[in-house]
C-alpha cells in the first residue's frame, strides 16, 4: 500500500479571474497543471467548468488521484463544507464539498485560496518553518491567511481571514462584486484598483506615455504599468505608488494587530514587486507600531501566483491523514 507521500492530488485554485489545477506528488512537485478563465457567468457555468478542468487533469495523471483540495475565493463554513459567499465568483450557499465528492467521486477538501496560499508559503515558501504568519493576495481582490502557532487560523466556522474586507477608509469607494461595504482594503489595492487608477492617471497626465497607451487601445494591466514605470513613466509611477500606499496601510494594521514574524505578499500584483512592496514598506515604519514593525519581515510569495495550487494540495494531504 502506497503512503501518502507517494499519492497523487489535485489543488485547484479558483480565482476570480482565472482558475488553476495542479497534479501534485507528497514532495510538492507539480506533475502536471491547467489554468483557464473562471467562467464567472453564473454558479451552473462556474461548477461546470470546474469539474470539466479537474476530469481533464485526472485523466492524465500517471497514477490514480487519491483527492482534491479546492482552493475558493469564499466565505465558507468549514464544519458542513460549505460555501456561504463569495465577492467575486458565483457561488453562494452551496454544499461544495457534497456536490464535488459526488461529481467527482473523490475524498474533497476546501478552504478559502488565501489560507491555501498561507500555507503553502509556511509549508515550503518564503515563511517556510515560521509559526506566526500574515499572508495576503493581490488580485481581482484582496484575499488574506493567517498562520498561528504554525496552523490555519479559520475562526469558529472556518470564514476568517477575509482581510481584504478590513474598512481601511470608512469614507471609501463602495467595494466591489457582493461585498456592499465601502472602503474596503481590496477596494484600494486590488488589481481593480490598480485598473481604475491607471484610468484615472491617464486622464490627469495627458502628455505620459500612460496616457498614449491608452490612446492606442491598449490595455492598461500590471504588465504595461510596471514596464512603463521603470521607464519613469510619472503617470505609471502614480498608480504603483497609490497601491503601495494603501497596501501599506492594510499591512500595517494587520502587523498591529499580529504581531507576525513574516508578512506575505501574494498574487498577481506582487509580479510588479517593490513598487509595490517599497512604498507599503515605508508606511509601516511611519505609522507601524514598535516592536511589530521592526522585527515583521515583508516577502514576496515564493510561489507566486501558484501559492493556492500548492497550497490545496497541502490541504489534501493533511485530508487524506486526518489532521484537518
Amino acid at each position: 500500500m502506497s503512503t501518502v507521500s507517494e499519492k497523487l492530488v489535485i489543488g485547484f485554485d479558483l480565482g476570480g479571474t482565472k482558475m488553476a489545477a495542479g497534479l501534485i506528488d507528497g514532495r510538492l512537485n507539480l506533475i502536471d497543471s491547467v489554468q483557464t478563465r473562471t467562467p464567472t457567468e453564473s454558479q451552473n457555468n462556474l461548477l461546470a467548468g470546474i469539474a470539466a478542468m479537474v476530469k481533464d487533469l485526472a485523466s492524465r495523471a500517471p497514477s490514480p488521484v487519491a483527492a482534491i483540495g479546492f482552493g475558493i475565493p469564499s466565505m465558507i463554513d468549514q464544519k458542513r463544507g460549505r460555501a456561504v459567499m463569495s465577492v467575486n465568483v458565483p457561488l453562494a450557499d452551496f454544499d461544495f464539498v457534497d456536490y464535488f465528492r459526488r461529481e467527482l467521486e473523490l475524498p474533497v477538501f476546501i478552504d478559502n485560496d488565501a489560507n491555501l496560499a498561507a500555507l503553502a508559503e509556511v509549508r515550503a515558501g518564503a515563511a517556510k518553518g515560521v509559526s506566526e504568519v500574515i499572508m495576503i493576495t493581490m488580485g481581482t481582490g484582496i484575499g488574506g491567511g493567517i498562520i498561528v502557532n504554525g496552523k490555519v487560523y479559520r475562526g469558529s466556522v472556518g470564514s476568517a481571514a477575509e482581510l481584504g474586507h478590513m474598512v481601511i477608509d470608512v469614507n471609501g469607494p463602495k467595494c466591489q462584486g457582493s461585498c456592499e461595504n465601502y472602503g474596503c482594503f481590496e477596494t484600494l489595492a486590488s488589481g481593480t484598483a490598480m485598473h481604475r487608477y491607471a484610468h484615472e492617471a491617464a486622464g490627469q497626465y495627458s502628455d505620459s506615455a500612460l496616457a498614449k497607451a491608452k490612446a492606442a487601445g491598449e490595455k492598461l494591466d500590471g504588465s504595461l504599468l510596471s514596464r512603463l514605470a521603470l521607464e519613469n513613466d510619472a503617470a505609471a509611477l502614480s498608480v504603483f505608488e497609490k497601491i503601495g500606499f494603501y497596501t501599506g496601510v492594510g499591512i500595517t494594521s494587520l502587523v498591529n494587530i499580529f504581531n507576525p514574524e513574516v508578512f506575505v505578499v501574494g498574487g498577481g500584483l506582487i509580479k510588479a514587486g517593490e513598487l509595490i512592496l517599497g512604498p507599503a514598506r515605508e508606511f509601516l515604519l511611519k505609522r507601524g507600531l514598535k516592536p511589530n514593525r521592526d522585527v515583521v519581515r515583508i516577502v514576496p510569495a515564493h510561489f507566486g501566483v501558484e501559492a493556492g495550487m500548492f497550497g490545496a494540495a497541502c490541504l489534501a494531504f493533511d485530508g487524506l491523514e486526518g489532521r484537518l
